[in-house]
């Protein structure tokens, strides 16, 4: 599986790749999209059919949670995810932008268009491509926010099984698998043993 995977994204990559994105004809959409891979895990496939009513609360603003409906979920298992702070201005600012939409597509194409997972795909190969950032892909971030979890779940009391949850995937061994090992964290572990 080595060298398959999609590559990990640093956390200067993640800022490299927002401030290159603020740059671009839709900076806030961009960066919601981004946002959504990172800080929530989600796919492409669940960036593309993401709506309005599962980020918003009864008051029609931005929530504490995204409810991932079935629907856009692959496999129809949706589930719910907390709304990282970074990535809540970040749905604020574009539905101040959209004009407060309470329904339809969060992320739409040049054409005023749902974007597809294939255009989302397309979008997230372009924009790594044009940072340089060999081995990136739509999945990267998704990727990130999983070894992330991983790493730090003991810090708040939690298990591999709520990262499980939250990655949305049915079996620990598809969530350990996306998990990468750090020599250097083995080196700290090993030196306090």
């Amino acid at each position: 599986m080595a060298g398959k995977q999609a590559k990990l994204l640093t956390n200067s990559m993640v800022t490299a790749t927002i401030k290159h994105v603020r740059k671009k004809r839709y900076p806030a959409r961009d960066s919601v999209m981004i946002l959504l891979s990172v800080k929530a895990g989600l796919r492409a496939g669940e960036i593309a059919k993401l709506t309005w009513p599962m980020v918003l609360d009864a008051n029609g603003k931005i929530g504490k949670t995204i409810e991932l409906h079935n629907i856009a979920a692959k496999k129809l298992h949706g589930r719910t995810i907390p709304i990282n702070p970074y990535l809540k201005k970040a749905l604020a600012k574009l539905h101040r932008i959209q004009k407060f939409p309470i329904e339809g597509n969060i992320v739409f194409s040049e054409r005023g268009k749902a974007m597809t997972p294939a255009s989302v795909v397309k979008w997230f190969k372009s924009i790594y491509g044009e940072l340089g950032f060999k081995g990136c892909s739509s999945h990267s971030g998704r990727r990130s926010f999983v070894t992330r979890a991983a790493r730090s779940i003991h810090l708040v009391g939690g298990s591999l099984l709520d990262v499980q949850q939250l990655a949305g995937h049915r079996s620990l061994e598809t969530t350990q698998a996306y998990i990468e090992g750090d020599s250097r964290i083995k080196h700290r572990l090993v030196a306090r043993l």
